[in-house]
């Protein structure tokens, strides 16, 4: 493997060794705690236009399996490893890490001092970085312009789907945001009938359909960049039960007068402990934001909060509610089903 280097917004150069596929590559750089699930942050379209880096030292020990890859194709800028294992071992296994990096464009880098690069993002708060073989020749001011922008429209597909529910009892309208595949697979498993629109769909094209209540979905970006879709979900608001995650709790927030505003590095990996406001018991979610919540509505109710820092997880209004955090992704001392309960138990039904 020959030498790498990642070169950061503020002078600092790791060297280390390339992995993947070949090239140079430019992006915001966030660190992420999982110990397992490197295939579904891969995967992960709240990842778009960022180098990801593995604080956990091994990194492919049970190769890349296609059913983990939540339905979708890369959509990071580069990713970086401690050491990155080249002989697989799961039952599962498919394939290993490096091809499916490369048949994906993916650049990559391993053999880093990644908790000393973790530890810069922590104090210094995200920023840029280089993933170069040339690092003498990176352009600082070049690098530290960059931004992510355009982040919905260019994860988001586009495309209207419909998937029925066996004995569906309710109908529920999507909207598209970039992450949607588990839940879809959980609202049908509790009966609902999904019909997923674009996220740029407008609020009077669903109204104008039969459905029962709206949900909105986990994506990447800047939320306050969305202000036709902030308009949208403000209208669907008014009428229908509407439930949101991930980007979509933050962009309930926004149509119904809140603000929200970027973390100094984000909440991203597996165990982040949540508060239950009404109960006090603490979960462990999985979760990937670089955004939070950080003015409350007016007409919103805490329900969450997070432990570690105490910024917002959690919203309920009128008819409607949301949260920050990975729905089906609890603790396993934790029933999985309560949060779309909820929503259910908002459509009309007990669970």
């Amino acid at each position: 493997m020959k030498k790498m280097y990642i070169v950061l917004e503020d002078g600092h150069v790791f060297e280390g060794k390339g992995y993947g596929a070949t090239g140079e590559t430019v992006g915001e750089l966030v660190f992420t705690t999982g110990v397992v699930g490197y295939i579904e942050t891969l995967t992960d379209a709240a990842y778009y236009g960022q180098i990801v880096l593995q604080t956990f030292p091994l990194i492919g020990n049970y190769g890349i399996i296609n059913e983990d890859t939540n339905g979708a194709k890369p959509v990071i800028k580069g990713y970086i490893a401690r050491e990155i294992c080249d002989m697989p071992s799961n039952f599962r296994c498919e394939g290993e890490l490096e091809d499916y990096l490369k048949e994906n464009g993916i650049i990559a880098v391993c053999d880093v001092d990644t908790r000393e690069l973790t530890k810069l993002v922590r104090e210094n708060g995200a920023m840029n970085a280089c993933i170069t073989e040339n690092p003498k020749d990176v352009d600082l001011d070049a690098l530290k312009a960059y931004e992510v922008k355009d982040a919905l429209s260019s994860v988001a597909s586009g495309n209207k789907g419909y998937f029925e529910a066996e004995g569906g009892k309710y109908s529920v309208a999507m909207l598209d945001c970039g992450a949607t595949a588990n839940a879809i697979e959980k609202l049908t498993e509790k009966g609902c009938n999904v019909t997923v629109f674009p996220y740029n769909t407008k609020a009077s094209e669903i109204l104008e359909g039969s459905f029962d209540g709206v949900v909105v979905s986990n994506g990447p970006g800047n939320p306050a960049e969305n202000t036709e879709l902030i308009a949208e979900v403000k209208a669907l608001m008014a009428e229908k039960a509407v439930f949101g995650f991930g980007l979509g709790h933050q962009i309930m927030a926004l149509a119904q007068g809140g603000q929200t505003q970027k973390m100094k590095f984000g909440h991203r990996g597996g165990s982040v402990p949540v508060r239950n406001m009404a109960d006090g018991k603490v979960f462990a979610t999985h979760q990937n934001h670089g955004y939070v919540v950080s003015e409350i509505p007016a007409d919103a109710k805490e329900i969450f909060t997070n432990v570690s820092d105490k910024t917002n997880e959690g919203l309920e209004y009128a008819n409607a509610f949301s949260i920050q955090f990975t729905p089906d992704c609890f603790s396993a001392t934790v029933d999985t089903d309560k949060i779309y309960d909820k929503f259910i138990s908002l459509l009309g039904g007990d669970k």
